[in-house]
């Protein structure tokens, strides 16, 4: 089963997108852990680590994604996580995408995609990465 960590980094008090994300995750069949509101890049990525998880889904709609994302990516590197998915969902500018996957995430996705998009992605690159779902 496909394991997928939800967060939300920093002070965006949103979070209705990563609800309505974690439970489309959930209705494929993925396990999915959210983390709630107001997490901070060294909690999203000890929670990554500690529960195993595939993919980390980060959801930022603050514009903190500049500070956060890298830190978040830095960190999952400086503790030898290599094969994790990362994504990032959110009010991310056409200009700052480049700076995201520059940095380490993999995909980002904007406002309005279709939640079978999602699933998908995930479902082809996590197979990708570790020769199938755990």
């Amino acid at each position: 089963m496909i394991r997928v960590l939800v967060a939300k980094p920093g002070l965006d008090g949103h979070d209705r997108g990563a609800k309505v994300i974690a439970r489309a995750l959930r209705d494929a069949g993925m396990e999915v852990i959210y983390t709630g509101l107001h997490q901070t890049p060294d909690q999203i990525v000890d929670a990554a680590i500690s529960e195993d998880v595939d993919v980390l889904a980060i959801s930022i709609l603050s514009g903190a994604h500049p500070t956060l994302v890298p830190r978040i990516t830095s960190l999952l590197r400086e503790n030898g996580v290599d094969d994790m998915l990362v994504l990032l969902g959110g009010i991310i500018p056409d200009d700052d995408i480049p700076l995201m996957l520059e940095a380490g995430v993999h995909q980002v996705f904007g406002p309005g995609t279709d939640t079978g998009d999602i699933v998908e992605y995930i479902r082809q690159h996590v197979g990708e990465r570790s020769n199938g779902p755990k």
